[in-house]
């Protein structure tokens, strides 16, 4: 009996934690979503009020520019459409992707979402956004060595100073103060899949794993990473690992909720809308690397070109 509790107990962690991951992953692609809708609507509004306009006594800003200003525009215009295009990726495995997509959807409603709301009713916001900034400061190591895989050392010495301020003075990683206005630490997006990328490696296919969620062939490594670099992988007895990890997926659920039935309810198909935003968000991950800026003489910090 105690052998089949505990084995009840590692499935339902692994739920969890994999259900946490996709729902990271959903909310981060609704983010990267939303700023090119608010392009396309301003656009659009841009457009009614120019035809609103009567006589030549109402000129816009537009018909006053002279045309070096209006090719540089149209240079600029063309950039960000490039950047943001649609990225597409290859689904040979669509049939069995979309049994996991459904798979991984009643999963969050029936099981991941009524925990994480039970669990939001009993700690407060602040307690579990502590809990969120320890278990961020324990994936230092992934977010470390990926850079310094990229070359990236500024990002590097950026992780390392954040690890070290906000485990000495963030209370183990409970607090971020590496973040704060003064030191300006900010986290770095970083993983091996972004890593595998910034060398000239593909998407490859697209997979839905079951309990994991979206990915492709080269990010599937980026699972088995994450694995691997927590320190409760190791720890002793066995089912420690687990039931942090459970712990872990139901508290980052909890805090957004709602963020994925945002994404199913604005798409026409959410398996094809999930899959074309997790390929283009991951492309865009890859491009903010390759095109990052190095500091400007003088010590005046470039332009940020950030897909977030």
């Amino acid at each position: 009996m105690v052998k089949r509790f505990y084995f009840l107990i590692l499935v339902v962690a692994f739920l969890w934690a994999g259900s946490s991951h996709g729902a990271d992953t959903a909310q981060t692609m609704n983010q990267t979503m939303l700023p090119g809708k608010s392009r396309s609507v301003a656009a659009s509004s841009s457009v009614q009020e120019n035809k609103v306009g009567t006589g030549d006594a109402r000129t816009s800003a537009a018909d006053r520019e002279s045309p070096d200003e209006e090719a540089v525009d149209e240079e600029e215009e063309e950039g960000e459409e490039e950047e943001e295009g649609e990225v597409s990726i290859s689904d040979p495995l669509e049939s069995f992707n979309r049994a996991m997509f459904q798979f991984n959807d009643r999963l969050y409603f029936w099981v991941v979402k009524p925990v994480a709301q039970g669990y939001s009713k009993v700690v407060p916001e602040s307690g579990r956004s502590s809990v969120k900034n320890f278990f961020s400061n324990l994936g230092f190591p992934k977010r470390f060595v990926s850079c310094l895989f990229q070359a990236d050392f500024g990002s590097a010495a950026t992780e390392l100073g954040r690890f070290v301020v906000n485990t000495v003075w963030g209370v183990g990683g409970l607090l971020d103060p590496a973040a704060n206005k003064e030191l300006g630490l900010q986290k770095q997006d970083a993983d091996i899949g972004q890593t595998l990328g910034i060398y000239g490696l593909g998407h490859g296919f697209y997979i839905v794993w079951p309990v994991f969620g979206p990915s492709s062939l080269r990010d599937t490594v980026d699972i088995a990473g994450e694995y691997f670099q927590s320190p409760f992988t190791y720890a002793d007895p066995w089912y420690v690992g687990p039931s942090v990890r459970a712990y872990e997926g139901v508290n980052s659920a909890s805090l957004r909720i709602g963020d994925y039935e945002a994404l199913k309810e604005a798409a026409i198909d959410p398996y094809v809308a999930l899959r074309n935003a997790y390929a283009q968000y991951r492309q865009n991950m890859v491009k903010k690397k390759e095109k990052r800026e190095t500091p400007a003489p003088g010590g005046a910090k470039p332009s940020q070109r950030i897909f977030q």
